[in-house]
Protein backbone atom coordinates (compact mmCIF):
# COMPACT_ATOMS: atom_id res chain seq x y z
CA UNK A 1 0.00 0.00 0.00
CA UNK A 2 0.90 3.68 -0.92
CA UNK A 3 1.19 6.57 1.57
CA UNK A 4 -0.62 9.08 0.82
CA UNK A 5 -0.06 12.08 3.38
CA UNK A 6 -2.13 14.69 0.98
CA UNK A 7 -4.88 15.88 3.23
CA UNK A 8 -8.84 16.77 2.40
CA UNK A 9 -9.09 20.47 1.09
CA UNK A 10 -11.17 20.82 4.16
CA UNK A 11 -9.02 19.97 6.35
CA UNK A 12 -6.37 21.40 4.23
CA UNK A 13 -7.97 25.05 4.67
CA UNK A 14 -7.96 24.02 8.44
CA UNK A 15 -3.71 23.88 7.82
CA UNK A 16 -3.77 26.75 5.69
CA UNK A 17 -5.41 29.10 8.64
CA UNK A 18 -3.11 27.70 11.51
CA UNK A 19 0.04 28.70 9.31
CA UNK A 20 -1.33 31.85 9.44
CA UNK A 21 -2.32 32.13 12.63
CA UNK A 22 1.00 30.96 14.35
CA UNK A 23 2.97 33.36 11.69
CA UNK A 24 1.28 36.50 12.65
CA UNK A 25 -0.27 35.51 16.08
CA UNK A 26 1.48 32.48 18.20
CA UNK A 27 5.20 33.62 16.91
CA UNK A 28 5.35 36.89 18.40
CA UNK A 29 3.99 35.94 21.51
CA UNK A 30 7.98 34.22 22.55
CA UNK A 31 8.94 37.79 23.35
CA UNK A 32 6.23 38.90 25.12
CA UNK A 33 5.03 36.01 27.48
CA UNK A 34 7.94 34.67 29.70
CA UNK A 35 7.04 31.77 31.72
CA UNK A 36 3.82 29.46 31.63
CA UNK A 37 1.26 31.00 34.69
CA UNK A 38 -2.49 30.89 33.12
CA UNK A 39 -3.54 33.05 36.01
CA UNK A 40 -1.13 35.95 35.18
CA UNK A 41 -3.03 39.16 34.22
CA UNK A 42 -0.94 38.87 30.90
CA UNK A 43 -1.49 35.66 29.79
CA UNK A 44 -4.98 35.64 30.20
CA UNK A 45 -5.27 38.87 28.42
CA UNK A 46 -2.83 37.76 25.36
CA UNK A 47 -3.11 33.89 25.13
CA UNK A 48 -6.79 33.09 26.33
CA UNK A 49 -7.92 34.88 23.60
CA UNK A 50 -5.73 33.61 21.07
CA UNK A 51 -7.03 29.99 22.17
CA UNK A 52 -10.30 31.11 22.23
CA UNK A 53 -9.36 31.54 18.69
CA UNK A 54 -8.49 28.07 18.01
CA UNK A 55 -11.33 26.24 19.30
CA UNK A 56 -13.75 28.37 17.29
CA UNK A 57 -11.60 26.92 14.20
CA UNK A 58 -12.39 23.38 15.75
CA UNK A 59 -8.72 22.86 16.59
CA UNK A 60 -8.46 22.51 20.08
CA UNK A 61 -6.75 19.51 21.59
CA UNK A 62 -6.76 17.52 18.36
CA UNK A 63 -4.40 15.19 19.78
CA UNK A 64 -7.92 13.47 21.45
CA UNK A 65 -10.07 10.91 19.45
CA UNK A 66 -13.92 11.34 19.34
CA UNK A 67 -14.78 9.00 22.35
CA UNK A 68 -11.87 10.78 24.20
CA UNK A 69 -14.02 14.77 23.35
CA UNK A 70 -11.63 15.37 20.48
CA UNK A 71 -12.35 15.44 16.61
CA UNK A 72 -10.69 12.06 16.03
CA UNK A 73 -8.19 13.29 12.58
CA UNK A 74 -6.05 10.97 13.30
CA UNK A 75 -2.33 10.96 13.36
CA UNK A 76 -0.97 11.87 9.40
CA UNK A 77 -3.63 15.02 10.07
CA UNK A 78 -2.16 15.61 13.47
CA UNK A 79 1.24 15.49 12.04
CA UNK A 80 0.49 18.01 9.69
CA UNK A 81 -0.86 20.61 12.33
CA UNK A 82 1.52 20.19 15.00
CA UNK A 83 4.70 20.85 12.35
CA UNK A 84 2.88 24.09 12.26
CA UNK A 85 2.55 24.65 15.93
CA UNK A 86 6.21 23.90 16.57
CA UNK A 87 7.09 26.94 14.43
CA UNK A 88 5.98 28.82 17.86
CA UNK A 89 7.21 28.12 20.75
CA UNK A 90 3.78 28.48 22.74
CA UNK A 91 1.74 27.07 19.43
CA UNK A 92 0.88 23.79 21.88
CA UNK A 93 -0.31 26.03 24.65
CA UNK A 94 -2.54 27.98 22.35
CA UNK A 95 -3.62 24.85 20.49
CA UNK A 96 -4.26 23.31 23.78
CA UNK A 97 -1.61 19.84 22.84
CA UNK A 98 0.80 20.60 25.25
CA UNK A 99 2.87 18.27 26.81
CA UNK A 100 2.54 17.23 29.74
CA UNK A 101 -1.23 17.77 30.03
CA UNK A 102 -1.77 15.78 26.47
CA UNK A 103 -0.58 12.84 27.50
CA UNK A 104 -2.01 13.48 31.03
CA UNK A 105 -5.48 13.93 29.55
CA UNK A 106 -5.41 10.79 27.66
CA UNK A 107 -4.20 8.65 31.27
CA UNK A 108 -7.53 10.27 32.80
CA UNK A 109 -9.92 9.62 29.87
CA UNK A 110 -9.06 5.79 29.33
CA UNK A 111 -8.41 5.36 33.44
CA UNK A 112 -10.03 7.99 35.24
CA UNK A 113 -13.50 7.49 37.23
CA UNK A 114 -16.46 9.52 36.62
CA UNK A 115 -15.70 11.24 39.13
CA UNK A 116 -12.01 11.86 38.20
CA UNK A 117 -12.95 13.00 34.89
CA UNK A 118 -15.43 16.06 36.25
CA UNK A 119 -12.57 17.06 38.71
CA UNK A 120 -9.48 17.08 36.56
CA UNK A 121 -9.76 16.20 33.10
CA UNK A 122 -12.56 18.44 31.86
CA UNK A 123 -11.09 21.46 33.69
CA UNK A 124 -7.38 20.40 32.03
CA UNK A 125 -9.27 19.83 28.91
CA UNK A 126 -10.65 23.58 28.67
CA UNK A 127 -7.59 24.69 29.52
CA UNK A 128 -8.42 25.89 32.95
CA UNK A 129 -6.00 23.97 34.65
CA UNK A 130 -2.06 22.70 34.68
CA UNK A 131 -1.08 19.30 35.17
CA UNK A 132 2.55 17.59 35.68
CA UNK A 133 3.52 13.94 35.48
CA UNK A 134 5.94 12.52 38.49
CA UNK A 135 7.88 9.73 37.65
CA UNK A 136 11.80 10.18 37.31
CA UNK A 137 13.60 10.04 40.59
CA UNK A 138 16.78 11.10 41.51
CA UNK A 139 18.11 7.01 41.19
CA UNK A 140 15.92 5.63 38.45
CA UNK A 141 14.77 7.56 35.63
CA UNK A 142 15.20 4.96 32.40
CA UNK A 143 14.26 2.45 34.20
CA UNK A 144 10.83 2.53 36.31
CA UNK A 145 11.67 -0.79 38.13
CA UNK A 146 14.30 1.54 39.99
CA UNK A 147 11.84 3.88 41.16
CA UNK A 148 11.74 4.23 45.07
CA UNK A 149 8.48 6.22 45.51
CA UNK A 150 6.17 4.33 47.90
CA UNK A 151 2.57 4.66 49.25
CA UNK A 152 0.65 2.82 51.43
CA UNK A 153 -2.98 2.78 52.47
CA UNK A 154 -3.58 3.90 55.82
CA UNK A 155 -7.65 4.01 56.06
CA UNK A 156 -8.62 6.16 53.45
CA UNK A 157 -6.08 7.34 52.36
CA UNK A 158 -2.70 6.95 50.24
CA UNK A 159 0.45 7.72 52.11
CA UNK A 160 3.30 8.76 50.20
CA UNK A 161 6.81 8.91 50.54
CA UNK A 162 9.98 9.84 48.57
CA UNK A 163 11.76 12.21 46.18
CA UNK A 164 10.70 13.04 42.41
CA UNK A 165 12.67 15.22 39.92
CA UNK A 166 12.66 16.91 36.79
CA UNK A 167 9.34 16.97 36.78
CA UNK A 168 8.27 19.56 34.13
CA UNK A 169 5.31 22.08 35.06
CA UNK A 170 5.41 21.09 38.41
CA UNK A 171 5.91 24.34 39.98
CA UNK A 172 2.85 25.84 37.55
CA UNK A 173 0.63 22.40 37.81
CA UNK A 174 -2.77 22.73 39.80
CA UNK A 175 -2.13 18.47 40.39
CA UNK A 176 0.23 15.88 39.26
CA UNK A 177 0.11 12.13 37.87
CA UNK A 178 2.41 10.11 39.95
CA UNK A 179 4.06 6.66 39.63
CA UNK A 180 4.45 5.17 42.81
CA UNK A 181 4.89 1.62 44.20
CA UNK A 182 2.44 0.02 46.20
CA UNK A 183 3.40 -3.71 46.19
CA UNK A 184 7.15 -3.89 46.22
CA UNK A 185 6.66 -7.75 46.73
CA UNK A 186 5.23 -8.04 42.98
CA UNK A 187 6.77 -8.68 39.92
CA UNK A 188 8.49 -5.37 38.75
CA UNK A 189 6.45 -4.22 35.70
CA UNK A 190 3.56 -5.08 38.42
CA UNK A 191 4.61 -3.32 41.61
CA UNK A 192 3.64 0.63 40.96
CA UNK A 193 0.02 2.14 40.81
CA UNK A 194 -0.78 6.04 39.22
CA UNK A 195 -1.93 8.46 41.46
CA UNK A 196 -3.81 11.92 41.27
CA UNK A 197 -1.88 14.12 43.58
CA UNK A 198 -3.01 17.66 44.39
CA UNK A 199 0.15 19.92 44.23
CA UNK A 200 -1.25 22.07 47.45
CA UNK A 201 -1.17 18.62 49.14
CA UNK A 202 0.45 18.71 52.80
CA UNK A 203 3.85 17.01 53.26
CA UNK A 204 4.31 17.80 49.20
CA UNK A 205 7.24 20.48 48.98
CA UNK A 206 9.56 21.65 46.38
CA UNK A 207 13.17 21.28 47.54
CA UNK A 208 13.83 24.03 44.25
CA UNK A 209 13.29 24.41 40.66
CA UNK A 210 16.05 23.74 38.78
CA UNK A 211 16.73 26.37 35.43
CA UNK A 212 16.25 24.47 32.02
CA UNK A 213 17.50 26.45 28.72
CA UNK A 214 14.69 26.13 26.79
CA UNK A 215 13.90 29.24 25.36
CA UNK A 216 15.54 32.46 25.99
CA UNK A 217 15.75 33.08 29.92
CA UNK A 218 12.88 31.76 30.61
CA UNK A 219 12.68 30.08 34.20
CA UNK A 220 12.89 27.01 36.17
CA UNK A 221 10.49 24.63 34.44
CA UNK A 222 11.56 21.15 35.65
CA UNK A 223 10.73 20.43 39.95
CA UNK A 224 12.78 18.62 42.30
CA UNK A 225 10.28 17.30 44.76
CA UNK A 226 10.45 15.64 47.80
CA UNK A 227 6.79 13.99 49.81
CA UNK A 228 7.06 13.21 53.60
CA UNK A 229 4.08 11.29 55.08
CA UNK A 230 2.01 13.44 51.83
CA UNK A 231 -2.06 12.02 52.19
CA UNK A 232 -4.40 11.49 49.23
CA UNK A 233 -7.45 9.67 49.44
CA UNK A 234 -7.40 6.22 47.51
CA UNK A 235 -10.25 7.78 45.38
CA UNK A 236 -7.28 8.96 44.07
CA UNK A 237 -6.10 5.69 42.41
CA UNK A 238 -5.77 5.96 38.62
CA UNK A 239 -6.70 2.08 37.03
CA UNK A 240 -6.24 -0.84 38.53
CA UNK A 241 -3.25 -1.33 41.95
CA UNK A 242 -0.13 -2.34 39.63
CA UNK A 243 -0.85 -1.00 36.57
CA UNK A 244 1.57 1.82 36.45
CA UNK A 245 3.44 0.15 33.51
CA UNK A 246 0.42 -0.63 31.39
CA UNK A 247 -0.92 2.99 32.09
CA UNK A 248 2.63 4.66 31.59
CA UNK A 249 2.25 3.50 27.61
CA UNK A 250 -0.35 5.03 27.25
CA UNK A 251 1.18 8.59 27.10
CA UNK A 252 4.23 7.61 25.99
CA UNK A 253 4.06 6.52 22.46
CA UNK A 254 1.44 8.96 21.17
CA UNK A 255 3.60 11.59 23.05
CA UNK A 256 6.91 10.85 21.37
CA UNK A 257 5.28 11.13 18.08
CA UNK A 258 3.62 14.32 18.57
CA UNK A 259 7.04 15.77 19.97
CA UNK A 260 8.43 14.82 16.86
CA UNK A 261 5.84 16.52 14.71
CA UNK A 262 6.32 19.45 16.99
CA UNK A 263 9.81 19.44 16.62
CA UNK A 264 9.92 19.34 12.68
CA UNK A 265 8.11 22.44 13.06
CA UNK A 266 11.58 23.84 14.98
CA UNK A 267 13.47 22.11 12.43
CA UNK A 268 11.94 24.05 9.21
CA UNK A 269 11.98 27.23 11.53
CA UNK A 270 15.50 26.94 11.57
CA UNK A 271 16.02 25.70 8.03
CA UNK A 272 14.10 28.87 6.71
CA UNK A 273 16.23 31.58 8.81
CA UNK A 274 19.23 28.92 7.24
CA UNK A 275 18.41 29.79 3.46
CA UNK A 276 17.33 33.81 4.23
CA UNK A 277 20.83 34.36 5.69
CA UNK A 278 22.51 32.67 2.85
CA UNK A 279 20.56 34.75 0.04
CA UNK A 280 20.74 38.37 2.59
CA UNK A 281 24.47 38.26 3.39
CA UNK A 282 27.15 39.55 1.42
CA UNK A 283 30.38 38.77 2.51
CA UNK A 284 34.15 38.65 -0.12
CA UNK A 285 32.54 40.23 -2.44
CA UNK A 286 29.66 37.37 -3.17
CA UNK A 287 26.59 36.05 -1.30
CA UNK A 288 27.16 33.54 1.32
CA UNK A 289 24.74 31.24 -0.86
CA UNK A 290 27.36 31.22 -3.56
CA UNK A 291 29.99 29.37 -1.77
CA UNK A 292 30.27 25.66 -2.09
CA UNK A 293 30.14 25.43 1.99
CA UNK A 294 27.36 27.25 2.34
CA UNK A 295 25.80 25.12 -0.44
CA UNK A 296 26.38 22.37 1.29
CA UNK A 297 25.27 22.92 4.39
CA UNK A 298 21.84 24.10 2.90
CA UNK A 299 21.53 21.14 0.98
CA UNK A 300 22.52 18.11 3.57
CA UNK A 301 20.30 20.21 5.95
CA UNK A 302 17.48 19.87 3.65
CA UNK A 303 18.08 16.27 3.07
CA UNK A 304 17.76 15.59 6.70
CA UNK A 305 15.22 17.61 7.54
CA UNK A 306 12.92 15.46 4.68
CA UNK A 307 14.19 12.55 5.68
CA UNK A 308 12.99 13.03 9.05
CA UNK A 309 9.83 14.41 7.42
CA UNK A 310 9.20 11.40 5.61
CA UNK A 311 9.77 8.84 9.15
CA UNK A 312 7.72 10.84 11.25
CA UNK A 313 4.81 10.66 8.92
CA UNK A 314 5.20 7.00 7.74
CA UNK A 315 5.24 6.19 11.50
CA UNK A 316 1.86 8.30 11.81
CA UNK A 317 0.73 6.80 8.81
CA UNK A 318 1.68 3.49 10.50
CA UNK A 319 -0.33 4.30 14.07
CA UNK A 320 -3.51 5.14 11.47
CA UNK A 321 -3.27 1.97 9.44
CA UNK A 322 -3.03 -0.25 12.87
CA UNK A 323 -4.66 1.93 15.83
CA UNK A 324 -2.22 0.21 17.92
CA UNK A 325 1.38 1.58 19.16
CA UNK A 326 2.50 -1.34 19.99
CA UNK A 327 2.98 -2.20 16.48
CA UNK A 328 4.49 0.29 15.33
CA UNK A 329 6.85 0.55 18.74
CA UNK A 330 10.35 0.28 16.69
CA UNK A 331 9.14 2.94 14.35
CA UNK A 332 8.44 5.44 17.23
CA UNK A 333 11.61 4.57 18.87
CA UNK A 334 13.49 5.56 15.79
CA UNK A 335 11.38 8.91 15.37
CA UNK A 336 12.50 9.76 18.78
CA UNK A 337 16.43 8.61 17.99
CA UNK A 338 16.27 10.97 14.41
CA UNK A 339 14.84 13.83 16.79
CA UNK A 340 17.26 15.24 18.49
CA UNK A 341 20.18 14.42 15.87
CA UNK A 342 18.47 16.47 12.97
CA UNK A 343 17.27 19.85 15.12
CA UNK A 344 20.88 19.77 16.39
CA UNK A 345 22.63 19.93 13.13
CA UNK A 346 20.20 21.88 11.41
CA UNK A 347 20.31 24.51 14.06
CA UNK A 348 24.23 24.02 14.22
CA UNK A 349 24.36 24.77 10.95
CA UNK A 350 22.14 28.36 10.93
CA UNK A 351 23.89 29.19 13.94
CA UNK A 352 27.17 29.38 12.15
CA UNK A 353 25.81 30.55 8.89
CA UNK A 354 24.57 33.75 11.42
CA UNK A 355 28.27 34.45 12.54
CA UNK A 356 28.59 36.10 15.87
CA UNK A 357 24.52 37.29 15.79
CA UNK A 358 24.00 33.03 15.93
CA UNK A 359 25.09 32.93 19.36
CA UNK A 360 22.97 35.55 20.89
CA UNK A 361 19.84 35.78 22.70
CA UNK A 362 18.45 37.79 19.33
CA UNK A 363 18.61 34.46 17.82
CA UNK A 364 16.87 31.14 18.84
CA UNK A 365 19.50 28.31 17.92
CA UNK A 366 21.57 28.32 20.99
CA UNK A 367 18.48 27.15 22.71
CA UNK A 368 17.29 24.98 20.10
CA UNK A 369 20.57 23.34 20.36
CA UNK A 370 20.59 22.84 24.21
CA UNK A 371 16.33 21.59 23.37
CA UNK A 372 18.29 19.01 21.11
CA UNK A 373 20.18 17.13 24.41
CA UNK A 374 17.00 18.05 25.95
CA UNK A 375 15.45 15.68 23.51
CA UNK A 376 17.84 12.84 23.68
CA UNK A 377 17.04 12.71 27.43
CA UNK A 378 13.42 12.99 27.96
CA UNK A 379 11.05 10.28 27.33
CA UNK A 380 14.13 7.43 27.64
CA UNK A 381 17.42 8.52 26.32
CA UNK A 382 18.16 7.94 23.03
CA UNK A 383 19.99 5.04 23.87
CA UNK A 384 17.43 3.21 25.43
CA UNK A 385 14.91 3.66 22.19
CA UNK A 386 18.61 2.61 19.96
CA UNK A 387 18.32 -0.72 21.94
CA UNK A 388 14.71 -0.89 21.30
CA UNK A 389 14.87 -0.56 17.57
CA UNK A 390 17.71 -3.05 16.87
CA UNK A 391 15.50 -5.37 19.19
CA UNK A 392 12.23 -4.70 16.97
CA UNK A 393 14.65 -5.36 13.58
CA UNK A 394 16.19 -8.74 14.45
CA UNK A 395 12.77 -10.40 15.46
CA UNK A 396 12.43 -10.76 11.70
CA UNK A 397 15.61 -12.58 11.12
CA UNK A 398 16.31 -16.24 11.99
CA UNK A 399 20.28 -17.15 12.31
CA UNK A 400 22.06 -19.28 9.65
CA UNK A 401 22.95 -22.72 10.23
CA UNK A 402 25.48 -21.91 7.72
CA UNK A 403 29.51 -21.37 8.05
CA UNK A 404 28.43 -18.51 5.76
CA UNK A 405 27.48 -15.66 8.31
CA UNK A 406 23.66 -15.22 6.46
CA UNK A 407 21.36 -17.40 4.84
CA UNK A 408 20.85 -15.12 1.85
CA UNK A 409 24.06 -16.05 -0.15
CA UNK A 410 23.75 -19.67 0.37
CA UNK A 411 20.12 -20.33 -0.78
CA UNK A 412 21.09 -17.78 -3.79
CA UNK A 413 23.69 -20.30 -4.79
CA UNK A 414 21.00 -23.27 -4.46
CA UNK A 415 18.57 -21.33 -6.13
CA UNK A 416 20.74 -20.82 -8.90
CA UNK A 417 22.10 -24.08 -9.12
CA UNK A 418 18.46 -25.40 -9.43
CA UNK A 419 17.12 -23.01 -12.30
CA UNK A 420 20.10 -23.20 -14.75
CA UNK A 421 21.28 -26.54 -14.10
CA UNK A 422 20.41 -27.55 -17.69
CA UNK A 423 22.18 -24.14 -19.35
CA UNK A 424 25.48 -25.73 -16.77
CA UNK A 425 24.99 -29.36 -18.43
CA UNK A 426 25.09 -27.28 -22.19
CA UNK A 427 27.86 -25.91 -21.45
CA UNK A 428 29.78 -28.78 -19.83
CA UNK A 429 29.99 -26.98 -16.42
CA UNK A 430 28.85 -28.32 -13.09
CA UNK A 431 28.30 -25.20 -10.83
CA UNK A 432 28.46 -21.36 -11.40
CA UNK A 433 31.71 -19.71 -10.77
CA UNK A 434 31.58 -17.52 -8.31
Amino acid sequence: MAWDFETDPEYQAKLDWAADFVRDEVEPLDFAVDGLDIHNPLWQELVLPLQEKVKAQGLWATHLGPELGGPGHGQVKLALLNEILGRGGLGPIVFGCAAPDTGNMEILAHYGTPEQKEKWMNPLLAGKILSAYAMTEPQGGADPTALQTTAVVDGEDWVINGEKWFISNAAEADFLIMFVVTDPDNPPHKRASMLIVPTDTPGLETVRNIGMRLRGNRDASESYLRLTNARVPRANLLGDRGQAFAIAQTRLGGGRVHHAMRTLGNVSRAFDMLCERAISRTTKGELLADKQMIQSMISESWIEMEQFRLLVLRTAWRIDRYQDYKRVRGDIAAVKVAMPKVLNNIASRALQIHGSLGVTTEMPFIDMIVSSYTMGLADGPTEVHKVTLAKKILRDYEPSDDLFPTRHIPKLREKAHARYADVFARHGIDAPVY
